[in-house]
Parts: structure tokens; C-alpha cells; sequence
């Protein structure tokens, strides 16, 4: 097991909340392999920051993903949030990339 990474655990966290925008704080530090107190530290940097919006929604939290906002370590700062999470996650914004299905193709092509 290497003991570094390409990315940061803030890094990492975004990637969680944006494929799953409900997920629990439990479930974030279980993914990335850090304890719930360090992951609720990060969401709150990620809160600060500005990259993430945190709505209460009964007794769970709801986060969406500034994915507009530049990715802070990008060289000319043309990189966006959304970008980079699309290259790492194959989807943008917090959603879920889906390719159509090939029936799906074939059907709009008719």
C-alpha cells in the first residue's frame, strides 16, 4: 500500500460529495480512508472555501458542488471545479456521467 497520492483528502472528499451529494460524513470517511472528524474538518474547509454549498434537509445534509469556481492550484486558473472532477470521476457537477445505451442510440437516430 503507497503511503502518498495524486490527490488530497480535500481532493478526495470533493469527489465523494460530488458523486453522491447526500452522502454521510460516516460514508465519506469510510471512502477515503480518514476518521469522521477529519472529514467533517475538510467538508467545513470545502464549506468556507466557498466549493461546496451545505443545505440541511431533515436530518441529513444535502451539498452541491460549485463546480464553476477555479481549481485553486491550476497554473492560469482556467480549470474549473467541474473539470476536474469530470476527469476524475467521469461526471460533472455532481451528477453521474451516463452514456446513452445503444437501444437508447438507435432509437433517437430513428
Amino acid at each position: 500500500m503507497p503511503t502518498w497520492g495524486f490527490l488530497t483528502n480535500h481532493a478526495l472528499v470533493l469527489l465523494c460529495i460530488a458523486r453522491d451529494p447526500g452522502v454521510r460524513l460516516r460514508d465519506i470517511a469510510e471512502s477515503v480512508g480518514i476518521t469522521e472528524r477529519s472529514a467533517f474538518g475538510i467538508v467545513s474547509d470545502l464549506v468556507a472555501a466557498g466549493y461546496i454549498v451545505k443545505e440541511k434537509g431533515g436530518r441529513r445534509n444535502r451539498y452541491l458542488v460549485e463546480a464553476h469556481l477555479p481549481v485553486p492550484e491550476s497554473a492560469d486558473r482556467r480549470l474549473a471545479i467541474g473539470d476536474l472532477l469530470a476527469l476524475l470521476g467521469g461526471q460533472s457537477a455532481g451528477r453521474p456521467a451516463t452514456a446513452p445505451s445503444s437501444s437508447a442510440r438507435q432509437d433517437d437516430a430513428t
